[in-house]
């Protein structure tokens, strides 16, 4: 009897408390996709901020803005909607009943669970505000505040335990002034007040007045995630087919490079020459000359260039000639309708999507500042980034450019120091690059039935010594070597029988008994069911007229080459065009005094490339400009 009373108590007691009132997210609408709105009023901007929404008001104009990752919308069907959808969302939060009551001093390093807090008076907010979720994921937090709010400078709210920025709201029946260097999360809505952020000031959500200015200076604002929000994925990506495997490519033009450039992928061109890049430094094939692999790279780029070309838009970007900035990109496809310069650094922000493609599209040239940085964030893929650029590219020196180029129709110049994580392609145009570092995102794509370790060679007296080496091989046939003097005509020199299949490699060697002065040696790889691969091209220079100098000069559009030092004997000095055009041949006679060669004939202003051969071995090749 005494049990069943205690149960009928406790039974009465748990009934008689009162039920706790969760917060409920109010419905945004429309505007959900706006970062800075306001129904009445103007939007603006001093300084360089960096904005990811939707800007706009439904009475104003919006104003100093650069480049903003979203669309801007003053006084159409977009602003006049978010504004009949923040009237409901505003009605909702007013709305809300208060779970708690709250003195007007946020902050000092508090923490606040989820629930609706009532504020009546003039609010601030000093240093940090904790909002603890509890590990759910749901929770609202929703302030009241019947006052103006302020944020103190270097003030912050601190979101634990699961809780989203997404999931946290500010009605705010007044003014809303936050100093320099906060760091605000959540949206805020004013009603018939205008909302005023400083610099330095971060803000993930929203600031949305009913009635009211909204004006920031040199601020991040962006939209939150989560809480239902669409995951940005991009456009899909376009199918590159076998250009994929080029890290340096032109359909139509001269490809050619100065100084020592580390590439891995292919380089090559499908008209005109492919010039100056050593093989000690390329994991690739050069094509030196046009052949099946550039003829079908150069089809399947104009593909994908079509389809890029086509590809609708979400977001224009209205100043092409502010591009860059430290400018923060999401996944989209974006446009620019004339020509760009990308001054400093750009964000690209996958928002934790690795497989989230960034398409963008520019109406005329591009053209980089010297150390100008594309930044991959939040596990942005380079191979998942595309430049379409209508004109030529120029990337400048010490730059790291992010992503493959495609250019249609214009040159492409990487300059020295420039570190490529990606592609340059152009469906016609002359390709030069000078001392840089490409990586193509398919790497080598060469994949040969043998893992190979190194294929080398050295000068031994009077002869050179090739080496190779394999860490394992399987149905593995013969070794081809092959030899030529300009890297464009190879001649086979002889073929290695394997020693014998293994899974642990093997060490092989050949010697050149007559080697010329510059040699460029290729090795293949043959199965037992005659497929053949080759792996990589090398140089070996024997310096067999080590003593020759030479020095080519222009004057009154003419070239001069003055050379000494060389044994005696005929050489031919013949003159290039930069796309492998020969323009002229003469005899010369060689010797260890110095001479001046005239090659006679006038020349249009430009650069040329100068060679001196003897005997079929080149001695001398470099530049020379006729202005």
């Amino acid at each position: 009897m005494k049990n069943l009373l205690l149960s009928i108590v406790a039974g009465i007691c748990l009934l008689s408390i009162p039920k706790i009132q969760y917060a409920q997210a109010p419905t945004l609408g429309t505007a959900a996709e706006f970062v800075l709105f306001t129904t009445t009023g103007a939007v603006g901007n001093t300084g360089i901020s960096q904005v990811t929404g939707n800007v706009g008001t439904n009475s104003g104009s919006s104003t100093g803005f650069g480049n903003v990752n979203g669309t801007m919308h003053d006084n159409d069907g977009a602003s006049g909607q978010a504004a009949a959808d923040l009237l409901i969302a505003y009605n909702q939060l007013n709305a809300a009943i208060p779970t708690f009551n709250h003195a007007p001093l946020l902050g000092n390093g508090d923490t606040l669970i989820a629930g609706v807090y009532n504020i009546a008076g003039v609010t601030t907010l000093n240093s940090s505000l904790i909002l603890d979720a509890q590990g759910n994921g749901n929770a609202v937090f929703i302030f009241k505040i019947g006052a103006a709010f302020s944020a103190n400078t270097s003030s912050r709210i601190v979101l634990i335990n699961g809780a989203l920025a997404c999931n946290v709201f500010w009605k705010v029946e007044g003014l809303v002034s936050i100093a320099s260097n906060t760091v605000m999360r959540g949206t805020i809505i004013a009603n018939n007040a205008a909302i005023n952020m400083n610099t330095g000031d971060t803000l993930e959500g929203r600031a949305l007045s009913i009635n009211g200015a909204v004006a920031v200076s040199g601020v991040l604002a962006y939209l939150p995630t989560g809480c239902g929000s669409p995951v940005l994925t991009g456009p899909a990506a376009p199918n590159l087919l076998s250009s994929s495997c080029f890290a340096i490519f032109s359909a139509n033009g001269s490809v050619i490079n100065s100084g020592i450039s580390n590439v891995t992928g292919d380089i090559g061109t499908n008209v005109g020459l492919t010039i100056g890049y050593d093989p000690l430094y390329v994991t690739g094939f050069i094509h030196p000359i046009p052949d099946g692999f550039t003829a079908a790279a150069a089809s399947d780029l104009l593909s994908a260039y079509n389809y890029l070309n086509t590809l609708p838009h979400d977001i224009e970007l209205l100043y092409p000639a502010q591009f860059g900035r430290n400018l923060v990109l999401t996944p989209h496809t974006y446009l620019m309708n004339s020509a760009t310069s990308f001054t400093d650094s750009i964000y690209l922000n996958a928002e934790g999507n690795t497989n989230a493609v960034f398409v963008i599209k520019i109406k005329g040239a591009l053209s980089t500042s010297t150390f100008a940085t594309v930044v991959l964030m939040n596990g942005t893929q380079a191979k998942n980034v595309y430049w379409v650029v209508d004109g030529a590219v120029g990337i400048n020196d010490y730059s790291v450019f992010n992503g493959t180029v495609i250019c249609n129709n214009g040159a492409i110049s990487i300059n020295t120091g420039a570190t490529l994580n990606g592609r340059a392609l152009t469906t016609g145009g002359a390709l030069s690059t000078a001392a840089i570092i490409a990586t193509s995102p398919s790497g080598d794509c060469n994949t040969l039935p043998v893992t190979w370790l190194y294929f080398h060679g050295k000068p031994l007296q009077k002869s050179i010594l090739l080496e190779w080496a394999t860490t394992s091989e399987v149905n593995n046939g013969f070794f081809t070597l092959d030899k030529s003097s300009d890297a464009l005509r190879f001649e086979k020199l002889t073929t290695v029988n394997v020693k014998e299949t293994s899974n642990t490699g093997q060490l092989y060697s050949f010697t050149d008994q007559q080697p010329r002065a510059i040699n460029y040696y290729r090795i293949s790889q043959t199965d037992k069911d005659g497929t053949t691969t080759t792996y990589k091209t090398i140089q070996v220079k024997m310096d067999i007229n080590p003593g020759l100098i030479a020095r080519p000069y222009a004057r009154s559009n003419h070239i001069y080459v003055q050379a000494s030092g060389a044994q005696p004997g005929a050489a031919d000095l013949t003159l290039f065009s930069m796309d492998g055009k020969r323009i002229s041949s003469q005899k010369i006679l060689l010797t260890k005094e110095v001479n001046t060669y005239k090659v006679n004939k006038a020349l249009l202003p430009g650069i040329y490339l100068v060679s001196i051969a003897s005997r079929g071995e080149q001695l001398y090749y470099g530049k020379v400009m006729v202005q």
